[in-house]
């Protein structure tokens, strides 16, 4: 079994016990008292280049990076540096995430929330929503067909953008295929863990022109970025590098390009 089948086995049983725990209705009724929608795509064309900045506790490939960090305060720093939005890992096992930390990143920033889990069920759909996320990841490697097309209808209705990752280009046409106009390309295979930044310089040209594209993994200084906006790509979902300096906000000015003074 690849790491990314290892980790969706798990979040489906996660899943069978959270129903147990939380009625889909205590969903509904959080749904109901949730805040305004704040657009991902169009924070996205704003300042180039645009980074989603991510909390992310725990890695497969790092482990711990970060286990005690106030996620609500980093996402202020992330937010003081320049990001346009804040990504949250919310699954606990490989990640050490969790929607509290989703729920709190909502309240601590004015900037988009995405949810990055590894979705497999409606319900996780209901309780990102009901968690304050305004965006929400399907990774099209985790799905199949029917699955993918089901949950960007569900996402709509829920006021959920989707962030529809890729690798290659056969998920790449998948993601087309299902609607998908904002599309993740992963640099790293989520079946080894391998990361090749010229993965997403090569589906770029792929993609149609009226479809953002979002580069995903391996980016830790301002070169790496300038050369993906050489192909094109000018946003970018960032988390290690960040998570890893003790001054995250000085960190994502640097990766942008913004000097102190200026912002």
């Amino acid at each position: 079994m690849n790491r990314l089948a290892e980790i969706v086995a798990r979040r489906r049983s996660d899943i069978c016990a959270e129903r147990r725990c939380v009625p889909i209705e205590t969903l509904y009724s959080m749904l109901a008292e949730r805040t305004s929608h704040r657009p991902l795509a169009s924070a996205l064309g704003r300042l180039l280049p645009t980074i989603i900045a991510e909390i992310k506790r725990a890695s497969p490939t790092a482990g711990a990076i970060d286990l005690v960090c106030d996620a609500g305060a980093v996402a202020h720093a992330y937010e003081r540096g320049g990001a346009c939005a804040v990504s949250v890992l919310t699954e606990p096992h490989c990640f050490g995430g969790s929607f509290a930390d989703l729920a709190r990143v909502r309240a601590a920033t004015a900037l988009p929330v995405l949810c990055k889990d590894f979705v497999v069920d409606d319900f996780q759909l209901w309780k990102a929503a009901a968690f304050g996320a305004d965006a929400l990841l399907l990774i099209v490697g985790a799905l199949e067909q029917p699955q993918l097309t089901r949950f960007l209808a569900l996402a709509s209705s829920l006021d959920l953008e989707t962030l529809v990752e890729v690798y290659d280009e056969r998920e790449a046409e998948r993601a087309l295929a299902a609607g998908a106009r904002l599309v993740g390309v992963n640099n790293r295979n989520l079946a080894t863990l391998r990361v090749d930044r010229s993965t997403v310089l090569r589906l770029r040209g792929m993609l149609p022109s009226d479809c953002i594209v979002v580069a995903e993994s391996g980016y830790r200084d301002p070169g790496h970025l300038r050369q993906a906006m050489a192909a094109g790509v000018n946003a970018f979902l960032i988390g290690e590098s960040l998570m890893r300096t003790s001054d995250r906000e000085q960190a994502v000015r640097r990766l942008r390009g913004v000097p102190a003074c200026c912002a």
